[in-house]
């Protein structure tokens, strides 16, 4: 759930070197309520919004001690209701900890299920409700993983090459391929 939240706003890369360091101070709630709030911002200040995610932290496990002895509550009910956490980061949790189906919608989702046509792309949840009716529920605990290294290799944001990204290529939303050919022409002038 830790490492979950510090990923908001962040790379993996970053979350991957700051949780052992914490995690060394503190890998259970009853450690982390022992440290300050000053003390958990200085240790993930590197992965960003470390005043709000170190509230969030200290406020979570003080809350998972209060109301469920130490444990993380296998409910997207009870996840959303703690400091910092919010649908996407009680998505995750649910289906990577808990296995428990679950389609949380990142920027990657969000971008390539508008660019397939897949999804309007007008919000993140009406793209999670429209990923949850396309693909079967057995899925979306795998899928979800796979469209974001798929979007990450082969569809980024930017520097994107049509070429390269079969899928868009081959189903995608016209206007998306019409702009990206006319940035392409722009380019090669």
């Amino acid at each position: 759930l830790i490492a979950v939240l510090l990923s908001a706003q962040s790379t993996d890369i970053g979350v991957n070197k700051i949780t052992p360091i914490l995690f060394e101070r503190a890998d259970n709630p009853y450690d982390m309520v022992k440290l300050t709030v000053e003390e958990i911002r200085d240790i993930i200040k590197p992965v960003g919004l470390s005043p709000m995610k170190s509230k969030g932290i200290h406020g979570l496990s003080q809350i998972l001690i209060d109301k469920y002895n130490g444990k993380v509550p296998q409910s997207f009910e009870a996840l959303e209701s703690f400091p910092a956490v919010g649908h996407k980061t009680a998505s995750v949790v649910m289906s990577q900890a808990f296995g428990i189906p679950a389609f949380p919608v990142d920027t990657h989702i969000h971008r390539l299920m508008y660019r397939w046509n897949l999804s309007n792309g007008k919000n993140v949840v009406q793209t999670e409700k429209d990923a949850k009716r396309l693909f079967p529920k057995e899925l979306w605990n795998t899928l979800h993983l796979q469209i974001i290294w798929y979007g990450r290799e082969y569809s980024p944001a930017r520097g994107w090459d049509l070429e390269k990204d079969i899928i868009t290529k081959t189903i995608g939303r016209q206007s998306v391929i019409k702009a990206y050919q006319k940035n392409v022409i722009k380019r090669a002038k």
